[in-house]
Formats: C-alpha cells, structure tokens, sequence
C-alpha cells in the first residue's frame, strides 16, 4: 500500500501543480459504459464448482459511474465512483471502483481533445451467488486511460474513453453454513465509457 500511497500522491501534486498555473474550472459527470473483467480462480473452486467460467460473469456488462475535479487547458484530475454487476452459471458478482484520476489534454481541434492519463485507488470485489454467503473484499487498483473528449457548449462536453485496471481484489464461495469452496481474484477490468460533463 506505500506505493499505492506514493502514486495517489504523485498524482494530485503533479495535476494540482499543472492546473494552478491554468483558468481551471470545476466539474461534474456521469459515464455509462461497458466493462469486462478478467478473473482467476483457485484449484479449489475449479474441482468443486467444476471449472466455472469467471470471466463470464462481467463480460460487457452495464456500468454507471459518477466523478468530479478540476480542468485547466492542459490538464485535468478527478475523482470517479463506478459500478457494475454481472451474472453468469449461477455466480454473481459486484465490482465497485473508487479511482483518483489525473489527464494530460492534447488539443486536435477548436473543441476537440485528445487524453491520455493514470488512475489509481480502490476496487471492492463482491460475491452475491443465491445460495452462497456474501463477501466481499477491497483491493487496490491502478491502470491508465485514453479517449477524447469533445466539447458542445461553454459548459458541457462529451467524452469517449477506455480505461483498463490491474487489481488484487478477490472473493470466496462458500454455499450458506457450509464450508469454502474456493476463491476467485480478480487480476484486470477493461471498460470502454461514454461521460457527459458540466463545468461551473
């Protein structure tokens, strides 16, 4: 987690100290995209589930997120709230990001602009199969994004990104009052997201 520390830290600095020298603003968003996960599972849950497909159960599934921050002419960093769920042979999972993200903006037009930019922060893995307890876990989370983002009105844009995740957040499948059955980590998380933002 020190290094998860560092990172988070390095970010904020370098994008507060970019976006002072610019005309900053304030803004808020909604993303809705798609997200597809990769998991790995335990010997365990493969011999007594019988190999279950895991990558199967957050596989281009709905995604709502929020986010707020500041940007500048160049520059830009947030914070993001984001949530999916998936369902698939009798396995369900829940996967919630809290992300602090940091942009460097590449103009291309009058309104139009290219991103590219690091996120890091936290993701919470939850198992919510009927029949099984519930559990979850929190996990740290880091990775990069890129897209454009496009401009409507003095206070509007739109945005088209695709941000991919390596995390360590994992979860156990144990049936009510019975005994685990094994584990499943999730290692990556790739999501393609549209955002409307508004600047004030």
């Amino acid at each position: 987690m020190d290094y998860l520390n560092k990172l988070l830290l390095a970010i904020t600095v370098t994008g507060a100290s970019t976006l002072a020298q610019a005309n900053d603003t304030n803004f808020i968003g909604l993303t809705y995209g798609q997200t597809s996960d990769k998991i790995s599972k335990t010997g365990a849950l493969n011999r007594n589930l019988e190999r279950p497909n895991a990558d199967g159960v957050i596989g281009k599934d709905s995604t709502w997120g929020l986010r707020a921050g500041r940007q500048g002419q160049e520059a830009r960093y947030y914070a993001t709230y984001d949530n999916v769920s998936g369902s698939h042979n009798g396995i369900k999972l829940r996967q919630e990001n809290l992300l602090g993200s940091y942009d460097r903006l590449f103009p291309v037009a009058s309104a139009t602009q290219l991103f590219v930019g690091a996120s890091a922060g936290l993701t919470k893995l939850s198992q919510e199969s009927s029949g099984y307890s519930r559990d979850t876990n929190v996990g740290y989370a880091i990775g990069a994004q890129a897209g454009v983002l496009q401009q409507v009105s003095s206070n509007v844009s739109l945005e088209l990104g695709y941000r991919y995740l390596r995390t360590n957040a994992s979860t156990e499948m144990a049936p009510h009052g019975g005994v685990k059955q094994g584990s499943m980590n999730l290692t990556s998380s790739a999501q393609t997201y549209l955002s409307a933002n508004y600047a004030f």
